[in-house]
């Protein structure tokens, strides 16, 4: 998995005071948990866009005064108007041990029920939550919908691999293809055409 790198700097002070103070200068507040204490520290917002503005998963290198610690985003707070960034929160990865991760799904094919059925392509889940090794996680998960027919379903059972597991229930839906409401609209109005042949016709028959 690609990593993105955060320059940061160790916070002495975590009061409320220093936390506004680094928030009007365009940093802002972090802390980094892991096996050891807490760390706290400060990074520019503008570091963050290629990290959270964006449908991708990565890894991050916090790099600070004292080294570079390998980690993972696990929660981020918003301004709720101004939707600026207020408080980052990393996790330290620990190459021998599991973590938890959400990873965009990426569908790949085409599927007949959509080009030869008219059917429409559902992707129900665009992340799907995977536990494995930092060394194993993946960039995204692949969902070939090549061999999808009107009707069918593709489960995070048909997706899995050996390098990490799903935090889902083997049969949760990833996408469907489903009819879509254009095919929907075509068969009713095939429906009455039809219909009112019918009923010309036994007129035309009680007529005679």
């Amino acid at each position: 998995m690609k990593s993105i790198t955060i320059n940061g700097s160790k916070r002495e002070s975590v009061g409320k005071k220093s936390t506004k103070a680094l928030r009007n200068a365009e940093m802002v507040p972090c802390v980094m948990y892991g096996e050891n204490e807490p760390m706290h520290f400060a990074a520019k917002e503008l570091d963050f866009s290629k990290l959270v503005y964006t449908p991708n998963a990565h890894t991050v290198v916090i790099k600070t005064e004292d080294g570079e610690y390998n980690a993972v985003l696990q929660d981020i707070q918003f301004h709720p108007v101004s939707d600026r960034i207020l408080h980052v929160d990393f996790y330290q990865l620990n190459e021998g041990k599991e973590i938890s991760m959400n990873i965009p799904v990426v569908v790949e094919g085409a599927a007949p029920g959509v080009l030869n059925s008219g059917g429409a392509l559902i992707l129900n889940k665009r992340k799907l939550r995977v536990r494995a090794l930092p060394k194993n996680l993946p960039d995204f998960i692949v969902a070939d919908i090549s061999g999808l027919e009107l009707g069918n379903k593709l489960y995070t059972s048909q997706l899995a691999a050996e390098e990490y597991s799903f935090l889902h229930p083997d049969n949760t839906v990833v996408c469907q293809v489903k009819i879509s409401r254009a095919s929907i609209k075509d068969v009713a109005e095939e429906g009455a055409e039809e219909g009112a042949e019918e009923g010309a016709e036994a007129t035309e028959q009680a007529a005679e």
